[in-house]
């Protein structure tokens, strides 16, 4: 089963999308092939924004991009971070996290993710390598990173549920297949 994240974050960045202003699609190993050509050294050095889009692609941006820009304001399956090296003569994935203050998206998105990254043909860890566990308070609605298993608001000091609930509209809903 899969779940799908709408932004959350602030509305002035999701405003700010413009048509066509997405990541780069990375559909295939011959897209990312081409995509990461076109990087200088400099930039691979850095980790890059990443989202699964609703299709199951992977998109990628610079890193100071938001994600909201990357998706170009489309629900995702995933978003985090992601950087890249190349290792036995191939591109793999160095670090990958789900640390996306936009979408929040649950550790559970994973699957999604490693579907997207085969499909481009790298090579990939078996999970993030840096899960953050998000959840909205029910007590402010402040969304909160979970540091350490402490689910405790660290807005207004409320006990954080257990089960993720960042997005108020689908909390109720079960995960879309």
């Amino acid at each position: 089963m899969r779940r799908s994240y709408r932004y959350v974050g602030p509305a002035e960045l999701k405003a700010a999308v413009r048509p066509g202003s997405g990541g780069c699609r990375i559909g295939s190993a011959a897209d990312f092939a081409g995509w990461v050509a076109e990087r200088c050294a400099a930039e691979l050095v850095e980790p890059f924004t990443f989202v699964v889009g609703a299709d199951g692609v992977l998109l990628l941006a610079p890193r100071r991009s938001e994600h909201v820009a990357c998706a170009g304001g489309r629900s995702v399956l995933s978003a985090g971070e992601i950087s890249f090296a190349r290792e036995a003569g191939r591109w793999v994935v160095g670090d990958v996290s789900n640390h996306s203050t936009g979408y929040c998206p649950d550790v559970s998105s994973w699957p999604s993710v490693a579907q997207a990254l085969d499909r481009a043909g790298l090579g990939r860890p078996s999970g993030f390598t840096h899960e953050v566990v998000f959840r909205r308070c029910p007590g402010c609605q402040e969304h909160n990173i979970v540091r350490e298993s402490d689910f405790v608001c660290v807005f207004c000091g409320s006990d954080l549920p257990e089960k993720w609930n960042v997005d108020p509209l689908t909390e109720s809903c079960e995960p879309c297949s």
